[in-house]
C-alpha cells in the first residue's frame, strides 16, 4: 500500500506550534516536508521548554515527526538560489511567518508563482484581513478573540482558556484541508493557489455552537444553560455556562469514589432523552419516569440541578470506570475525565497508533500523539523528527541535483551556517 500523499512535497517554512502541527499531519500521510530552518538556531522550540540539557524539546520532537530539516541563510544570496531551486522542485510551501516576512525575504507570491505556476502557498496568519490583520497573535489571544474564552469557564468567574490548543494545533489542521483541497483543484486546474487559514476564524469555527447560541438569545433563554433553572436572567451575549452541555441533551460533570484525593475522579454525564428511563432506574428513582415534574425534557430543565445532584449521589458510590461500564450497559452517554498519565498508559491507544513510542538519537525514547485519522487503504506511521540540518546535503544533492562541486561551493558561500557577526572596528 502507499500512503496518500506520497509524491508530493512540501517546503516547510513552519515554526512553533501551528504550522508544525499542518506539515506533519502531511508528513504522516506521506508527504515529503522539507523543513527550512534557520543555521545554528533552527525552530525557536528546539530550545524551549526542554526537559534534557541540549537536547531538542519535546515541543519541538512532538510538532515535527517524519520531517527533513535543511539549514538555509535565506539572506545569504547563495541560499536565495538554494531556495529558488527548492520552490521549483516542491508542490507547497507552508508558512506561518508575520505579515509581510516573505515579502521582505524577496519571495512574494507574485514571484512565487513566475518560478512555479504549481506551486500552493499555505499561510496561517492571526487576524484575516481588517483591523488586526497585523496584530501578533499566540494561542491564547487566538482563543480569546475567537469566541471561545468568552464562553468557556464558569458563569461568576473569569474567561477561561481551554487546555486544548485549538488557536495554534485546530488552526493547522483546518490549514491542512485547506492544501489537500487545492492540490486537488490542482489536478484539474494545473495550477497553484494561496491558502490561508487565519487563527480567530479556526477558533471560531471550532466554537460555532456558541454563535448559534447567540442567535438563540434573541428569541428567549437558552433554557440548556444552568442559569435558566436558577432563575438568573440572561444578558444580551452567551454567558459562560461552566460544564454545560453545548448540545441539546444536558450534560455535568460529576464527581466519582474518590474524588476527595483524585483531582480526576469524575465523570461526564448527559441525561439524554430516549434513555431517560434507564438512568431512572440506575440512580434508584423509577417515580421520575412519570412524575410530571421529571418525566418530559421539558420538565426536566427547569430541575436540572436537583437532577444532577440526585445522579451525583449514584456516581459518588462508583470509580467513574465501575460508573462507565455499568452506565454503557444501558447505552447512557458518559465519559470519565481521563488524566494525561491515564491516557499515556492506555493500551487500547497504543494499539490504534493514536498514542506512539518513538526513538530519537539524543532523547532516546518518548511518547507521543500519532495521527488521528486513519485510512483503510493508506499506511501512516511516525518517525522521530531530525536534528537541526541532519538533510542538508541529502536534499541538495537528492532533491535538487546539485553536483558535489556546487554542494561545497554552497558550503563555502556560507549559505548554510549561521551568519557571521561583524567585529567591532
Amino acid at each position: 500500500m502507499t500512503k496518500a500523499l506520497e509524491g508530493v512535497r512540501i517546503l516547510d517554512f513552519t515554526h512553533v506550534q501551528s504550522g508544525p502541527t499542518c506539515t506533519q499531519l502531511l508528513a504522516w500521510f506521506g508527504a515529503d516536508v522539507i523543513k527550512v530552518e534557520r543555521p545554528g538556531v533552527g525552530d525557536i522550540t528546539r530550545g524551549q521548554l526542554q526537559d534534557i540539557p541540549n537536547v531538542d524539546s519535546l515541543y519541538f520532537t512532538m510538532l515535527n515527526h517524519n520531517k527533513r530539516s535543511i539549514t538555509l541563510d535565506t539572506k545569504n544570496p547563495k541560499g536565495k538560489e538554494v531556495l529558488t531551486e527548492l520552490i521549483k522542485k516542491c508542490d507547497v510551501l507552508v508558512e506561518n511567518f508575520g505579515p509581510g516576512v516573505l515579502d521582505r525575504m524577496g519571495f512574494p507570491w507574485e514571484k512565487i508563482q513566475a518560478i512555479n505556476p504549481k506551486m500552493i502557498v499555505a499561510s496561517i496568519k492571526g487576524f484575516g484581513p481588517g483591523p488586526y490583520e497585523d496584530c501578533k497573535v499566540y494561542e491564547n489571544v487566538a482563543q480569546c478573540t475567537g469566541g471561545a474564552a468568552s464562553t468557556t469557564g464558569f458563569r461568576d468567574g473569569l474567561p477561561l482558556v481551554t487546555g486544548a490548543q485549538i488557536g495554534d494545533s485546530g488552526t493547522g489542521l483546518h490549514l491542512a484541508l485547506g492544501i489537500v483541497t487545492a492540490l486537488y483543484q490542482r489536478t484539474h486546474s494545473g495550477k497553484g493557489q494561496r491558502v490561508t487559514a487565519a487563527m480567530q476564524d479556526g477558533v471560531l469555527n471550532l466554537a460555532r455552537v456558541k454563535l448559534r447560541d447567540q442567535q438563540r438569545l434573541a428569541h428567549g433563554p437558552l433554557k440548556e444553560y444552568s442559569q435558566f433553572g436558577e432563575g438568573i436572567p440572561f444578558g444580551d451575549a452567551v454567558p459562560r455556562a461552566g460544564n454545560d452541555s453545548g448540545g441539546g441533551q444536558p450534560g455535568r460533570i460529576l464527581k466519582c469514589k474518590g474524588w476527595e484525593t483524585d483531582p480526576n475522579a469524575y465523570i461526564y454525564f448527559i441525561t439524554q432523552a430516549p434513555v431517560w428511563e434507564k438512568i431512572c432506574d440506575v440512580i434508584g428513582e423509577p417515580s421520575w419516569k412519570t412524575d410530571p415534574n421529571y418525566a418530559k425534557p421539558a420538565a426536566r430543565l427547569p430541575r436540572l440541578n436537583e437532577i444532577f445532584a440526585r445522579i451525583e449521589q449514584w456516581t459518588m458510590t462508583k470509580t467513574k470506570f465501575e460508573a462507565m461500564e455499568i452506565l454503557n450497559k444501558d447505552d447512557i452517554p458518559c465519559g470519565p475525565i481521563l488524566s494525561m498519565k491515564e491516557i499515556a498508559e492506555d493500551q487500547s491507544l497504543r494499539a490504534t497508533g493514536t498514542v506512539v513510542e518513538v526513538d530519537h538519537p539524543t532523547r532516546g525514547k518518548y511518547i507521543s500523539v500519532g495521527n488521528p485519522i486513519k485510512l483503510s487503504d493508506s499506511p501512516s506511521d511516525v518517525t522521530r523528527s531530525p536534528l537541526l540540518g541532519e538533510h542538508t546535503d541529502e536534499i541538495l544533492r537528492a532533491v535538487l541535483g546539485f553536483s558535489d562541486h556546487q554542494v561545497a561551493e554552497i558550503h563555502k558561500s556560507g549559505a548554510l551556517d549561521p551568519p557571521q557577526k561583524q567585529a567591532a572596528e
